[in-house]
């Protein structure tokens, strides 16, 4: 009697691993889950996208945006940005030892960039009058240099253009004025035209500033008048013998001197024209070609394009 009320009061031993039973529902559940969800998704993408859609909202978060064909999620889209490399455009000569090609394209060589577009606009305004000039005869008549005023055309004396202490337009010198205004009349670039006379004293006008100004003024007119340049487009100054183009006295400096620029006249900022004379020393040096410099153009423009994006 007294054995079994013994056996009746004891007390059952407490359980302290109830939590694995929780725990191994949960992950079952959440095998099933993820079996269910690479089930769906590798037979059907809409009824996946609809079920991660679901659960997302379900666990309170708004469902993150696939590119198709992509692997995760694309978070932050508000500063997602979609843009190319470019920190090597070319690699010419590079195997066989030769002059390494421009690289970096950076957003802190934008006035670079801008010089490098301005110098191709202006190569193509020189190309189009020498191909003009070039038809007719004239080529050998003319200098071309582009510096940080733009696209300079000089009319150089040697009896061609003016004879010795006159203003007055040599033959050669109307048909090479004619000639050139044909593309310039379809630019919008302004133009400067800019006398100059050699360091010998005038007889015929009061000082070399007058002859300069005349020399510039003559071709100016003939550019209005017969070229059909619009007057608000074109300017004359007169140098004297300030900014002679050879040093000296010697017989190649007073015919040198003797001469008319035809600024075509760069729009482009202070800092960006101030690059231009760079370039064309490249160019000249060799140290650059033509063909990378509309590389980085190329370049630069697909850059810009995928930033638009």
């Amino acid at each position: 009697m007294s054995a079994s009320r013994r056996k009746g009061h004891e007390e059952e031993p407490e359980n302290h691993e109830r939590w694995a039973v929780s725990y191994a529902d949960m992950m079952t559940v959440l095998l099933a889950t993820f079996i269910v969800l690479y089930a769906m998704s590798a037979i059907d993408q809409e009824k996946f996208e609809e079920l991660r859609q679901s659960l997302a909202l379900g666990f309170g978060h708004e469902a993150a945006s696939i590119i198709p064909g992509s692997t995760g999620t694309m978070l932050g889209l508000e500063s997602f940005e979609i843009a190319p490399d470019f920190t090597s455009v070319a690699t010419d000569g590079a195997e066989g030892g030769g002059r390494p090609a421009i690289t970096e394209v950076a957003e802190d060589n934008a006035d670079y960039l801008a010089a490098v577009r301005e110098y191709d606009q202006l190569s193509d305004v020189q190309r189009r009058l020498q191909e003009r000039l070039a038809e007719r005869g004239l080529a050998d008549n003319v200098t071309f240099q582009i510096d940080d005023r733009g696209l300079v055309v000089g009319l150089v004396g040697s009896n061609v253009f003016f004879a010795a202490d006159t203003a007055e337009l040599t033959k050669v010198a109307r048909r090479v004025v004619d000639t050139l205004a044909g593309p310039l009349r379809h630019e919008s670039r302004e133009l400067s035209i800019e006398g100059h006379a050699n360091t010998l004293p005038s007889s015929n006008f009061a000082s070399n500033w007058e002859l300069s100004s005349e020399r510039a003024t003559r071709v100016l007119r003939r550019f209005v008048e017969s070229g059909g340049i619009p007057g608000d487009q074109i300017s004359a100054t007169g140098f004297g013998d300030a900014r002679p183009l050879i040093d000296g006295k010697a017989e190649d400096a007073i015919e040198g001197n003797r001469r008319v620029d035809i600024v075509v006249r760069s729009s482009a900022s202070d800092e960006v024209r101030a690059l231009l004379p760079e370039i064309d020393a490249a160019l000249e040096a060799g140290t650059v070609t033509p063909q990378e410099l509309r590389d980085r153009i190329a370049a630069a423009e697909a850059q810009k394009e995928a930033a638009d994006l």
